[in-house]
């Protein structure tokens, strides 16, 4: 299945996008504060490492805070490094 068929949840109770497949969970958790979201961890299990799991999380992050007009901050590497190699979304 590929990663962009997937789910994502916007979990607002835990401030995170959830991606669920084969009894594990995939995150990427967010702080908002005033007009700006900050993520803070994208973490994906070893198990599904290399399907593309963390790039949906974090355009769906980023999809949210344009929709939202939030100004995004990050914590993250890999939130910094998928930026860097799609700085149009």
């Amino acid at each position: 299945m590929p990663a962009s068929s997937l789910p994502v949840i916007h979990n607002t109770e835990n401030h995170n996008f959830e991606v669920h497949l084969d009894s594990h969970t995939a995150e990427l958790n967010y702080h908002l504060s005033g007009d700006t979201i900050t993520f803070t961890h994208t973490g994906v299990p070893s198990a599904l490492e290399g399907r593309g799991i963390g790039s949906l999380l974090v355009s769906a992050g980023l999809k949210y805070a344009r929709e939202n007009n939030l100004k995004v901050h990050s914590l993250c590497w890999f939130v910094d490094k998928y930026m860097q190699r799609h700085p149009n979304e």
